[in-house]
């Protein structure tokens, strides 16, 4: 028999655990028939609940089920490099362990793989339930990554993923420490279907990605497949740059209506805040360069292992 691994990244979700099992399990017929065995594999990202605990009552009755658990949080990146390293079987899938993405869409997934495609991924079309100010920020940062990147990010796209060992042995091969998955997926290539399904609100628990890790997460998009990186040093140098501007225009104004009384200092401020802005508007760019460039020349893991099962 062939072999479908399911890849569920967890950080704190010991409340979603048993239910997202037994909604993989309910679609699990469609691959039977198949005569393609489904394997579990729970990457418990330095969770600090009762998550392992609870993977490890499905392993004790299912030996299907396995567990992966690192020696601290190292980030989602970190766990879906981890499920695709200890992939053994023919196809993969990513998935999330609060139900956001449907189990359900999965026989329709695979239809798509037996005609030809290499992989098939999701998209939202929606973004119910969702702050607005987050889904503004989402749009935009789609937009920005396309219009400065060469490699084509789909807007809404999702981690749930079906893939071929084909597209998964593409993937470990990039091996890089900064990882953003989304932009990966899209360097790789291959022959993808996209599939698209309106927003499901998580069904426990609260959501692990703030704005300002979402925020984060969008910068190491853009340093990552981008020669246009956005930091913060960076827009503290535009603003600079704008202070001096207008500075300049209100000692142009303040000179022809009011005369110049103490001559010579506006003109020399406008100047320093210009240089200045300028100066460490570059600083900020080959600052995110440098700093993504220590990371990897460190050579340290991406994750390590405590415990597996």
């Amino acid at each position: 028999m062939k072999l479908l691994s399911v890849i569920v990244p967890c950080y704190n979700e010991e409340e979603n655990v048993h239910d997202f099992y037994e909604e993989l399990m309910k679609n699990s017929a469609f691959f039977l028939k198949k005569e393609i065995e489904v394997e579990v594999i729970y990457i418990d990202d330095g969770s600090k609940d009762g998550t392992a605990e609870r993977v490890k009552e499905l392993a004790a009755r299912d030996k299907r089920v396995h567990l992966v658990s690192f020696s601290r949080n190292f980030g989602k990146e970190a766990a879906i490099y981890a499920g695709l390293q200890k992939v053994k079987g023919n196809y993969a899938v990513l998935m999330d362990c609060d139900l956001q993405d449907p189990p359900s869409l999965l026989p329709e997934m695979f239809r798509y793989i037996e005609e030809g495609y290499d992989s098939v991924a999701t998209r939202r079309v929606t973004r119910k339930g969702e702050p607005v100010i987050r889904s503004f920020f989402a749009r935009m940062f789609y937009r920005l990554i396309n219009k400065i990147s060469r490699t084509e990010i789909v807007d809404g796209a999702r981690d749930y993923r079906l893939m071929t060992r084909q597209v998964v042995d593409s993937i470990l091969a990039m091996s890089e420490y900064n990882r953003f998955t989304k932009g990966i997926f899209g360097w790789v290539g291959y022959k993808t279907k996209w599939l698209e399904y309106e927003n499901i609100e998580r069904k426990k628990g609260e959501t692990k990605w703030s704005f300002w890790k979402l925020f984060l997460y969008s910068i190491d998009g853009i340093t990552a497949f981008s020669t246009v990186p956005l930091a913060i040093a960076s827009f503290m140098g535009l603003i600079f740059c704008v202070c001096a501007f207008l500075m300049i225009l209100f000692t142009i104004v303040r000179k022809l209506m009011f005369g110049d009384p103490t001559s010579g200092w506006p003109s020399l401020v406008c100047i320093i805040l210009l240089c200045s802005g300028v100066q460490l508007f570059c600083l900020g760019i080959v600052g995110q360069y440098l700093s993504k460039t220590y990371m990897e020349v460190k050579k340290r893991p991406i994750y390590l292992v405590k415990e597996e099962l």
